[in-house]
């Protein structure tokens, strides 16, 4: 039977209880402390903190509580949309050919297929200030948990110890959001804890020096966070850091203009030695019992049916695609919203799904062509993330409508890890080589090709950038990093890769190079002077 190890209780302050090794989700109940005073006294208080550092990634609307400050109104522009992976998963998946969505009236999605959007689109917008607002809670954290104040409160050694750990940790959150802030809008405001909030006007940090504040902070972290596997399932680890240095340093150059592929081998390194494998099953990723993927997945956001009800998360993946009946995504049914264009699917030579099986196309009723943006028959849909068990029974907190989803969502995972190293080799890194760089390639695509895995294998001639590209397609969609990719392939605004209603022309069309980054709202720009908007708004 499975429970939470890390289950988000909906709530205006959250408590993160000891877990056991059976558990799956932080443990929160709801208080009504208001002050930091009374809330940084104990060491409970602390980790009560954490938790809400942590639940700011699966909760929607004004969280309030625990003296922290509260999401900025400017966000909520729909309780269902106000979720970060919701909004995060639009930008990185709707702007590509990997996703269009139905809904036309929905704020803010007209303009994203196209490649039209404005510095007022509600859910560009509304990202931006998700990720200030959960860097203001970790900011808040960390300033709480300063050596100066710890030794003010009194604690035993064993509980500082712990407080320090749970500030390694906060400070992995927060270079994680600038990290997003970094890829989507390039120069965005910096505040740190050292930054008293209020007193002063935050000024605009360069892409390249945020850069080099990311890295200097994960870098620090390596000896400061739980060693790799070492915490709690949910909570950053060594790995976390290094995945997310690797990928970073992946997509250096776009970010610097300097190459970085030996650096990205040298942390695919760090995670490939620590003990991960691949999931035997790539079907099972995405269930509602996918918690069970620890050798797997290395960090994640954590999701459940009782605790983290909103719209957003892994419930829109579940509800999302079009025409799924929920007997197959174990829902109350489709919102006949999501759909692939014909271009990606075309990556998949069989898209039944009988050989490759990551294919995992619901096809009924729905056309192959996107004739039409927006009408919900055009595009096959996914049935990757279904709200079951592996065993196909339901979830294990089901709720009994049928709405909310119990399906973590890895923010990183191996199977991402193998085709970064694959990749920085062909891209000249040192620290790898080739024969490596292909057998952890053939290994991704042996678990593909199950029942038959050496027809999935490729030769050492076959292992080309563009396969690669192709083959982080296969692996990876719906996991929230096509856009990203593209970008690095000098392929999402180009004429280089065309796909349905890019540019807002059927066959596809180019686009002005400034879509390669999201506008700064207009209302940050107001009321801070210290900002100039990106190029091109």
């Amino acid at each position: 039977m499975k429970r939470n190890h890390l289950a988000i209780l909906i709530a205006a302050v959250f408590v993160i209880a000891q877990c056991t090794s059976c558990t799956k989700k932080l443990d929160l109940k709801p208080t009504n402390d208001i002050t930091a005073e009374d809330v940084y006294k104990t060491p409970a208080g602390y980790k009560q903190s954490l938790a809400k550092v942590y639940a700011a990634f699966a909760l929607t609307g004004n969280q309030g509580g625990t003296g922290q400050p509260d999401i900025p109104s400017q966000i909520i522009n729909d309780e269902g949309n106000s979720d970060f992976l919701r909004m995060y998963w639009n930008l990185q998946e709707l702007t590509t050919d990997e996703g269009a969505w139905s809904w036309q009236n929905d704020a803010g999605i007209q303009g994203l297929h196209e490649m039209s959007w404005s510095s007022i689109n509600p859910i560009i917008n509304g990202l931006y200030y998700r990720s200030f607002f959960q860097i203001t809670l970790a900011n808040n954290f960390i300033s709480q948990a300063s050596d100066a104040n710890l030794k003010s409160k009194g604690f035993g050694s064993a509980d500082v110890t712990d407080i320090q750990k749970y500030r390694a940790e906060a400070r992995f959150l927060r270079a994680y959001q600038y990290w997003v802030l970094m890829d989507l809008f390039a120069n965005v405001p910096f505040v740190t804890d050292k930054d008293q909030i209020g007193t002063t006007i935050p000024k605009q940090i360069k892409r390249t020096d945020l850069f080099n504040y990311i890295e200097s902070e994960l870098k620090a972290l390596e000896t400061e966070l739980v060693p790799a596997r070492g915490n709690e399932y949910g909570r950053a680890d060594q790995a976390a850091a290094w995945a997310l240095l690797a990928r970073m340093y992946l997509n250096a150059e776009v970010y610097t203009g300097s190459a970085r592929y030996t650096d990205a081998i040298t942390y695919c390194n760090k995670i490939l030695n620590a003990g991960y494998s691949l999931h035997p099953d790539y079907t099972q990723l995405m269930l509602a019992d996918n918690n069970l993927n620890t050798d797997e997945f290395i960090f994640t956001i954590n999701y459940d049916g009782t605790h983290t009800q909103n719209w957003g998360g892994t419930t829109y993946l579940v509800h999302g695609p079009a025409g799924v009946p929920g007997k197959i995504s174990g829902s109350s049914g489709s919102w006949s919203g999501l759909r692939l264009t014909q271009n990606f699917i075309a990556l998949f030579p069989d898209y039944s799904g009988n050989t490759d099986h990551r294919a995992q196309f619901y096809t009924t009723g729905q056309n192959l062509i996107m004739n039409d943006l927006y009408t919900s028959t055009d595009g096959f849909s996914t049935i990757k993330f279904r709200n079951v068990q592996r065993d196909g029974s339901p979830a294990p907190n089901a709720d009994p409508a049928g709405n909310w989803s119990d399906i973590d969502f890895p923010l990183f995972r191996l199977g991402e890890v193998y085709l970064t190293y694959a990749e920085a080799v062909l891209r000249g890194g040192s620290g790898g080589d080739p024969a490596t760089a292909l057998s952890y390639v053939n290994l991704v695509r042996e678990r593909a090709f199950a029942g038959n895995p050496s027809a999935g294998d490729i030769t050492a001639g076959e292992l080309t950038t563009d396969f690669i590209l192709d083959e982080r397609g296969r692996e990876l969609y719906y996991e929230a990093v096509r856009r990203t990719d593209l970008i690095r392939f000098n392929k999402f605004t180009t004429a280089n890769y065309l796909w349905a209603w890019k540019g807002g022309v059927r066959s596809g069309t180019s686009a002005a190079d400034k879509y390669n980054i999201y506008p700064l709202p207009t209302t940050d720009l107001s009321s801070n002077p210290n900002l100039v908007q990106n190029t091109g708004y």
